[in-house]
């Protein structure tokens, strides 16, 4: 991964930055964005010069394919100031390869390293004043790549439009959020590309959270899409449970997301002695866990949400809470992976990467 910028890239700054008009204290998530964008072309077989420019309304023909056959992956990523005001990523070599991978799997060609990181420092250095200090405070990066190629022809398309995008943001989700088990509707399916992040991925999911929303649920919990039997994800994040001291979690196939906050959770865990299952989950064990008391903890894990407690779930017209308790694996992971985001622990990981 490189360090120093050498990609020529074309930059044309705003006029009159928009960031006094910023309320920093009081922000909705993914509403607001920095002055600038990174675009990048893809024409003729090649990527060509990419450039940053004033954020703004981009100009699509009405035929362009990612309408109509859904030619779009992105990723998520965070940049981080500690108190001396200098800049980190997370692990962002592994949002690289992934969104990589997700274009592959859509038929997408694959971005240039040199493009992607020179192009990500350089807006960040470019809107560095948009990342404020502090626990809680971020500026959330959304690179993404849609097909723009002018026609509705069903085959893949051969011009494209490679971005990346910024909005300061704070916490994803406030407090603990209520859980339902969802048994008729999937996220994805075996063979299909639930382990891309892929836009229709996400559109899928909206109608059925929606009706969890009316039951009193904030989001739903994943099962497998042939028996619905088994325990996937948790809205749009990965999902741990303890059980007694044992961390446990679904391993991941091409129905759920190679999350990155998760698999650093599992490092975490190895190195701190923490006992942890990484093997299918069924319904049944979490119901029998809660019945009898040693379902002690479940929590999803995400870029934006980072760690978000579960108070309780429902499966079946039946509600279980799940009592707080102190010294929580949920407060632990979160202190430990934001302290080595914002540059306050040692990074024993190799995981902070300074702008």
């Amino acid at each position: 991964m490189k360090n120093s910028i050498s990609t020529p890239i074309e930059i044309s700054k705003t006029n009159r930055s928009k960031i006094e008009q910023v309320d920093f204290e009081n922000l909705n998530f993914g509403k607001t964005f920095t002055d600038h964008m990174f675009i990048c072309n893809y024409a003729n077989g090649v990527w060509e010069t990419p450039k940053i420019i004033p954020y703004g309304p981009l100009t699509l023909d009405p035929s362009s394919r990612v309408f109509h056959y859904g030619q779009a992956v992105f990723e998520g990523m965070k940049a981080y100031k500690d108190e001396h005001d200098d800049i980190f990523m997370f692990r962002p070599e592994e949002n690289f390869n992934r969104i990589n991978a997700s274009a592959k799997r859509l038929c997408i060609p694959e971005f240039p390293e040199a493009y992607f990181f020179d192009g990500l420092k350089t807006l960040l250095e470019l809107d560095s004043d948009w990342i404020k200090p502090g626990y809680g405070n971020s500026l959330y990066i959304r690179p993404f790549v849609i097909a723009t190629e002018a026609s509705v022809l069903a085959l893949e398309a051969d011009e494209y439009s490679f971005m990346i995008i910024c909005s300061p943001a704070q916490s994803y989700y406030a407090g603990e959020v209520n859980l339902l088990i969802e048994e008729k509707y999937s996220r994805s399916a075996s063979g299909g590309f639930g382990y891309a992040k892929a836009a229709g991925n996400y559109a899928g999911q909206f109608y059925p959270t929606n009706l969890a929303k009316d039951k009193g649920y904030q989001q739903l919990i994943w099962t497998d899409s042939n028996t619905h039997e088994y325990i996937e994800e948790a809205g749009t994040m990965n999902v741990f449970f303890r059980i007694n001291d044992t961390l446990r979690t679904a391993p991941i196939s091409d129905r759920i997301l190679d999350g990155i906050t998760r698999k650093s959770l599992l490092e975490i865990a190895k190195r701190e002695g923490i006992t942890v299952d990484v093997s299918p989950i069924r319904i049944s064990e979490i119901i029998t866990a809660a019945e009898n008391g040693t379902l002690k903890e479940v929590f999803g894990a995400g870029t934006a949400a980072v760690i978000s407690p579960v108070k309780g779930f429902g499966h079946q017209g039946t509600h279980y809470d799940i009592e707080p308790i102190e010294n929580s694996y949920a407060s632990f992971f979160k202190k430990t992976l934001m302290d080595i985001q914002y540059n306050k622990a040692e990074d024993t990981f190799g995981w902070r990467y300074k702008v």
